[in-house]
């Protein structure tokens, strides 16, 4: 997508111009790249500039949201995706510091940069634990602003008293209000439903003071990690305008491909001498790493910066996203809702299913979305549908480890050398090395599991094929019933069927008499059939029996009994 207002995004850096590596800047003069240092960490927009530190340039999305003579916002990202900073820009441009941006697009247009009174609350500085820790929070906040600005606010709660604020401020010029991680005292207790309802209704009656307030107010922008539904936290601010799935502002935050190729050039030839590869598949690698947030129908995609400025800091390909923040709570919701994972490879929904949700009613996708764990990969306009899947390998990698990690008895970070040895097994077809190999992942699951056994087995064995990155069918349909899993390698098809306290002969039998393996016969690989069968007082593979389509018996090993 072009960036508002312009004729391109600046691209990739041309080879050389009069013997110089460059490309041309937007005031048309020639710009030789410097390896400017890497903002880790740094969320204040005033620091990144004095600092010489490098900045991607998102003014041209910015001029869209402040061109108008008003505006009234919501914006949702997942964490570490530069909404802070964001705050902090609009923070320096309501206080008329134009000298901050000069060489970047926004200095360059015709933007009046009148100063205005500016109300920001920041509630990501605190853990905040009950309704009334938040009033106080809020009251705190107010009086701040209300000292820095010479006002004194008259006595009455949060509501009156923040109403008072906006109005007093409006006799200097109209106010800017910048509400940063908007429903971070919602997400710290949402294992505590009734104080979770008592703080939304709070947040309730301070947001819905700005809808009454409306001639005072030139510009204002909520932003947060949740979408709840217009009933809940923003149903008194029926005028927000939520540019969540804007495509006009899908690459506002993030880093394209174009962006990352223009800005981070200079980092590339030491990064790919150290990996030993070439400047440009280091990219492919990064690209199949980090890239893939979308956030539009459109699906432009786009980089998280703080992975992305990890990674080019620390020349070193790791999980930097998902080790911010562990989706401790996500995985346990799964495990109550009885959610079967293997259904993230073929979601379809439509808006409202995925978007928002409620305090009393969680749903697994929404959350999984607005979290960064699922991004948009698709949009079919005719049945208005949404495509969702995992942005990355590094969200996907790290997330089906975790999940893996919690329902198993294999250690995050200990199933690797497993999984290698299974790989092995199955490419040399050592039937006993694989199913021994493989039980490891089964032995010790509890007893007290809350989801049916047969579920948990089944998830187990989709995690573990999943994160070999084979392609892996769990539950595929055929017209005579449901396959447990299919699994196809390049040279053979792998059809599984489980029992849980019947026998390996069992499963095999139901795996020929309706016909799953027909959809594969005569594709040029050997199609393998195999029976697994789980013993529920053991916790462990009972008996496996595998056969060709052509009925030819391969490898078993009885059912132990």
């Amino acid at each position: 997508m072009e960036a508002p207002g312009t004729s391109e995004v600046p691209g990739a850096w041309p080879a050389q111009c009069n013997g110089q590596a460059g490309r041309m800047g937007y005031n048309g003069r020639w710009e030789v790249p410097m390896r400017k240092p890497l903002p880790v960490g740094i969320q204040t927009f005033r620091d990144i500039i004095q600092g010489g530190f490098l900045y991607v340039d998102k003014t041209p999305w910015i001029y869209e949201l402040i061109r108008y003579p008003k505006g009234v916002y919501f914006l949702s990202r997942p964490r570490r995706f530069g909404k802070s900073l964001l705050i902090s820009m609009l923070d320096e441009i309501f206080q008329g510091q134009r000298e901050l941006f000069r060489g970047l697009w926004l200095y360059e247009q015709p933007y009046d940069w009148a100063v205005h009174p500016i109300i920001r609350v920041d509630f990501s500085l605190r853990r905040i634990q009950s309704a009334e820790e938040l009033k106080a929070v809020i009251g705190d906040f107010l009086d701040v602003i209300a000292r820095q600005y010479g006002v004194e606010l008259p006595a009455g709660d949060y509501q009156k008293r923040f109403g008072d604020l906006i109005a007093q401020l409006a006799r200097r010029n109209q106010v800017v209000i910048l509400i940063d991680e908007y429903d971070k005292p919602l997400l710290d207790n949402i294992d505590n439903l009734e104080e979770a309802i008592r703080i939304r209704d709070t947040l309730k009656g301070f947001y819905t003071i700005i809808k009454g307030m409306d001639a005072y107010i030139r510009f204002v922008l909520l932003t947060g990690v949740s979408k709840f539904s217009q009933v809940g936290v923003f149903s008194g601010l029926n005028n927000l305008k939520d540019i969540s799935l804007d495509d006009r502002y899908a690459a506002l935050l993030g880093i394209t491909q174009a962006e990352l190729e223009a800005n981070f050039q200079v980092y590339l030839p030491e990064f790919a001498q150290k990996e030993g590869l070439t400047e440009a598949d280091l990219l492919v690698e990064i690209r199949h790493w980090y890239n893939g947030f979308c956030f539009s129908k459109q699906c432009q995609a786009v980089y998280n910066p703080f992975s992305t400025l990890l990674l080019f800091d620390m020349q070193d390909f790791r999980n930097f996203w998902f080790e911010s923040g562990t989706p401790t709570f996500l995985v346990k919701l799964i495990q109550r809702r009885n959610y079967a994972v293997e259904q993230l490879d073929r979601l379809e929904l439509d808006e409202l299913a995925f978007s928002s949700y409620e305090l009393d009613d969680l749903k697994v996708v929404p959350l999984l979305y607005q979290t960064g764990y699922l991004t948009i990969k698709g949009y079919d306009r005719q049945a208005r549908l949404y495509r969702l899947y995992y942005p990355n390998y590094e969200v996907e990698n790290a997330f089906l480890s975790y999940l893996l990690a919690d329902f198993g008895p294999v250690e995050n970070g200990l199933a690797g050398g497993h999984l290698n040895q299974l790989v092995q097994a199955l490419r040399a077809h050592e039937f006993d090395r694989f199913f021994d190999v493989l039980g490891v992942f089964f032995a010790g699951i509890p007893y007290d599991i809350q989801i049916p056994q047969e579920r948990y087995y089944q998830t187990i064995f989709y995690l573990v094929f999943k994160l070999l990155g084979l392609r892996v069918g769990v539950e595929v349909r055929s017209s005579r019933g449901r396959t447990d899993a299919v699994l196809e390698l390049a040279d053979a098809v792998w059809i599984f069927e489980f029992k849980l306290d019947a026998s390996a002969t069992d499963a095999l039998d139901q795996i020929k008499q309706r016909g799953y393996a027909e959809p594969y016969r005569g594709q040029g690989r050997p199609v393998y059939l195999v029976g697994v069968a789980f013993d529920r007082g053991r916790r462990a593979i009972a008996g496996w029996q595998v056969e060709t389509l052509t009925s030819r018996e391969v490898a078993k090993q009885p059912d132990l009994s």
